[in-house]
């Protein structure tokens, strides 16, 4: 797939960015099933225990999803830099559209590099304390711009209330910036009935949902109200 997906997602509403972590990891691919149609985008969190706490999602995991859905597939790799564009490059391998590194990562540019190399898009997301103007040297490379809003790597937080002031800024930033491709701006960690409104008001494109989709009792009025707001 070319990074031709990326124009192709919705302007007028909220793109719906699916996180796997919070499917069920037993029955994967009938969770895949049961969202086609309503997932514009697959997150799938890859931590090596070290860059985030968690351990998750694995390449060949990743190929097996590939094999049974076409949804494109944004990887967001919390890895150290040793392993870094290695970790990318599996993944491109394993069937990845997008994949997003960390700012923080000090070889960041590389990586972002290595991935455009195999013709698939990139993204930069931020840690909750990191400054919105860490992106800036990037934007003229990424597709995505991931700001999170909990600290890396840990489920069932309250949403950081700086977020929405983030996500103003780093939209503001983007279009300061002038890019002659679309960049989106997704919001990560939090996301709650209450905290999509805020976020969405606070400029973000894309909120990944995990509990909030996967444990709706009725998926398609859950994305109804989504794309209501």
């Amino acid at each position: 797939m070319t990074q031709n997906w990326i124009n192709t997602l919705p302007t007028q509403h909220l793109i719906a960015e699916f996180s796997m972590w919070s499917a069920n990891l037993l029955c994967l691919e009938d969770d895949l099933r049961r969202i086609t149609g309503h997932a514009d985008v697959l997150h799938i969190d890859v931590a090596d225990g070290h860059f985030a706490p968690a351990m998750l999602f694995f390449p060949d995991l990743v190929a097996a999803m590939r094999k049974v859905t076409a949804i494109p597939i944004h990887i967001h790799l919390m890895v150290d830099d040793a392993q870094l564009i290695s970790q990318a490059m599996q993944f491109a391998d394993a069937g990845a559209d997008l994949i997003s590194v960390h700012a923080e990562n000090a070889n960041a540019k590389e990586a972002i590099d290595a991935i455009a190399e195999r013709g698939l898009a990139s993204g930069i997301v931020l840690k909750v304390d990191t400054s919105v103007a860490a992106a800036q040297p990037f934007l003229g490379s990424i597709r995505f711009l991931t700001l999170l809003g909990t600290a890396i790597g840990v489920k069932g937080q309250g949403l950081n209330e700086a977020a929405p002031a983030r996500l103003t800024q780093a939209k503001a930033m983007i279009a300061a910036s002038k890019p002659k491709h679309r960049i989106v701006l997704a919001a990560d960690g939090g996301i709650r009935d209450h905290t999509v409104p805020l976020l969405r008001a606070g400029d973000a494109e894309t909120v990944v949902l995990g509990s909030l989709a996967f444990g709706a009792p009725d998926l398609a009025a859950r994305m109804a109200w989504l794309k209501g707001i």
